[in-house]
Formats: C-alpha cells, structure tokens, sequence
C-alpha cells in the first residue's frame, strides 16, 4: 500500500497510460478499465486510503488521485474510440457487397461513437467529490424488500410517512412486500448490519444508484431518477458535522459562488431533519421557471439518524450518532449544466445529447 505521500502515483500512472496505448481490442480495453480506475484498482484503494490521512492530506492527495483518473479515463476513452472505429471498419470490409455503387465525389462517411451519458458522468464526478472527503463509495440492490426499504427506516406497515414515495411493488412473495426501492436510504441498513456483523463502525460512505417512483415527469422530477446517499456513523457527530459536509460538497462541486442552505423538514428516519437547497445555477438566485421563482433548488434531504434506525440494526444509539443525506444526480446534471428540463434526459434527442 502506498504511503500518503502517494509517491507511487506518478509511476503508475505512467505504466498505466504505456498499457492503454498498447491495447489491441475492445475486450483488452474492458479488463484494462476495471484494472486500472475500477473498484479493485490502485486507485480504488488509494482512495480508501484517504480516511486515514489527516483533512490538509486528504484534501491534497484526493486531488492528486481525481487528477490521475480523469488523466487514464481520458486515455481510455480515446483508445477505445480508436480501436472501435478500427474494429467497425474492419467488419464492415468483411461484411460488404459489391453492389457497384460508387461514392460521389466528396462525400464523407463518418459514424458516431459513443461516450457515458450525463447522469453518468455526474456520478462519476459526485463520487470523486466525496472520495476527496474522506468517504468510500458502496452500493446496494434496486429491488428491496419492505422491510429496508420502510420498516427499518421507521416506517412501520400503514405508517403514514409512507405516502411520502409513490412505490412500484413488485409481484414477488406476499403483496406490497417487495418493491423497487423509493430512495437509496435502504443501503444505510445494508452498510449498518453489515458494521455491525464485522464489528467494523464508524462508517463514512455514499452510495450512489437509481430509484423508482411513480411521480409525473416533469421540470424537476423523473418516474426513474438517480440518488446518492451519505452516510456517517460515529462517535461525537453532530447537526454542526452535517451542515459543514453539506457546505463543502456544495463549493466543491458547483463552484464557489453557489450557496447552501438547510431548512426544517420532517423524515421518519431522522431527527432533526432538514431539506438542504442550493442557488438556482441558471437564474443565480434571480428567480426562474426552473425554481419556481424562489432563487433556490431543493437537492435533497438530511438529517440525525434517529436512535429508531439504530435500535432496528442493533447499534448502541448512547455510544454512537450520525447523520444522512440524499439527493438527485440528475438534479446535480441539471443545475450543472444548467438544463431548464430534466425530462430533455430521457427524451433521447441526439442534438442534445451532443451538446453535453
């Protein structure tokens, strides 16, 4: 394992690149990716790594190792783009008619490749984001059952905060027993047991994924959304640790002139709870369609795990607090990129695609 002066970086990058530029096929390229920037990758564990350090190290070596996987995503990239145009034309010469057509002069034939839609390139971003602060990235299942999914959350059967998602259940097992999860909250008891099976607390991690609700489509919301989740369990967290993790995404993320700010909310599974917004990115504050007129946009919600969540997983709430946040991917795309309508993500128009 590297120290934390990552003294080892630079010469793995620069093997790193020799590699891609040597790749022969598209199969070579695919093993290379998980290799190289994938979850077992050096740079995974090198990110793992970060919590150890102490805030000045992190925030330093964090960007040493973003800088290092946008460099080999980007070789990546372009020598898949090459070795797919290479391998089209080759099938093509193989597959061809001579049908005695004979090309105008002048004319150019040229095919389109493909690249990582916006949703993805945002959580990729996020993730990075987070890693720098000290957090690791996990995931859980879309299909849940109810029990983490409501119960465990503190919602239990007929509780009425269920109205608060429009569920998909799916016909698996008794009725209205398995669904496709409403929001990523379901992986913080995931994360929670597993703590506690391997007696492996404090946990510092986000979990990025796609969920499911029965919401009309429109400017802001989507029937099949993206959500990341925080969570932090620890000894001697505080409301005071939340807001300042909220700020420093916040800057970290859409820039220095974007500001944070949390207002009181109700959630089952925390207490107290807020809904965090942010400056409208396409109005700066002024007021638009997009917002509403109110100069903020609602990313998410937040809060102290209420000692209920912890008692349904077995940890000691006397000994042990935290906190956890949610909010849209696609909504961070859409105030990035300052998109007027999030339905323009899902409606597969190729002049915008191109454009992001």
């Amino acid at each position: 394992m590297p120290d934390a002066s990552l003294s080892e970086l630079d010469p793995f990058v620069t093997d790193a690149l020799a590699l891609i530029e040597g790749l022969s096929t598209l199969d070579a390229a695919r093993e290379a990716e998980a290799t190289l920037i994938g979850r077992r990758s050096p740079l995974a564990r090198w990110q793992r790594s970060l919590g150890s350090l102490d805030p000045e190290e992190r925030r330093s070596a964090g960007a040493l190792l973003q800088e290092a996987r946008r460099t080999l995503e980007s070789a990546l990239e372009a020598r898949v783009r090459a070795l797919g145009a290479s391998e089209r034309l080759t099938r093509m010469e193989s597959d061809a008619l001579d049908l005695g057509d004979v090309v105008p002069s002048g004319v150019l034939w040229t095919l389109a490749d493909g690249r990582a839609g916006l949703v993805a390139r945002t959580q990729r971003e996020l993730e990075d984001v987070f890693v720098s602060m000290g957090f690791r990235v996990a995931d859980g299942p879309e299909v849940e059952s109810d029990w983490y999914n409501f119960e465990a959350l503190n919602m239990p059967p007929a509780h009425p905060a269920r109205g608060m998602w429009d569920t998909f259940y799916i016909e698996l097992g008794e009725p209205e027993t398995v669904v496709l999860r409403t929001h990523t909250s379901p992986t913080q008891i995931h994360l929670l047991e597993e703590a506690v099976a391997n007696d492996s607390l404090p946990i510092h991690s986000v979990m990025p994924g796609r969920c499911y609700r029965r919401d009309t489509p429109d400017a802001r919301h989507l029937a099949t959304f993206h959500q990341v989740e925080g969570l932090v369990v620890d000894r001697g967290i505080t409301f005071a640790d939340l807001a300042g993790t909220i700020d420093t995404f916040t800057r970290a993320y859409f820039g220095p002139d974007i500001s944070s700010r949390l207002r009181p909310a109700y959630f089952p599974f925390t207490e107290p709870s807020a809904e965090f917004e942010i400056t409208c990115t396409i109005c700066r504050g002024e007021g638009c369609r997009t917002c509403s007129q109110t100069g903020w946009i609602e990313l998410g919600g937040c809060g102290m795990l209420d000692p209920a969540v912890f008692e349904a997983v077995g940890v000691d709430a006397d000994e042990w607090s935290g906190f956890a946040f949610g909010f849209g991917i696609d909504r961070c795309a859409q105030m990035r990129h300052q998109i007027a309508d999030m339905r323009s993500l899902i409606e597969n128009d190729v002049r915008f695609l191109r454009q992001v």
